[in-house]
């Protein structure tokens, strides 16, 4: 049995993350692209900054374990 580990988000991360409603989160979190797999995976053990007032998500391919990362564009 693994335990995930909860997100790292900086506070402004946070409150954007939590501002999308559940079933959209969970979608960005499947459709991240991985440049080692060549197709699209889930994040894993991801983190979460604003970056030029975007948010930014990056961890780990689910099947690789290589390092992907995930862009939502603010508003």
């Amino acid at each position: 049995m693994t335990i995930e580990s909860l997100p790292i988000f900086t506070r402004p991360a946070r409150q954007r993350w939590e501002s999308i409603p559940t079933d959209i989160r969970q979608r960005l979190l499947s459709n991240v692209w991985c440049g080692c797999c060549s197709h699209e995976t889930t994040i894993t053990d991801f983190s979460g900054t604003i970056r030029n007032g975007n948010l930014l998500l990056v961890g780990k391919c689910a099947q690789c374990h290589g390092d992907v990362a995930r862009v939502v564009e603010g508003t």
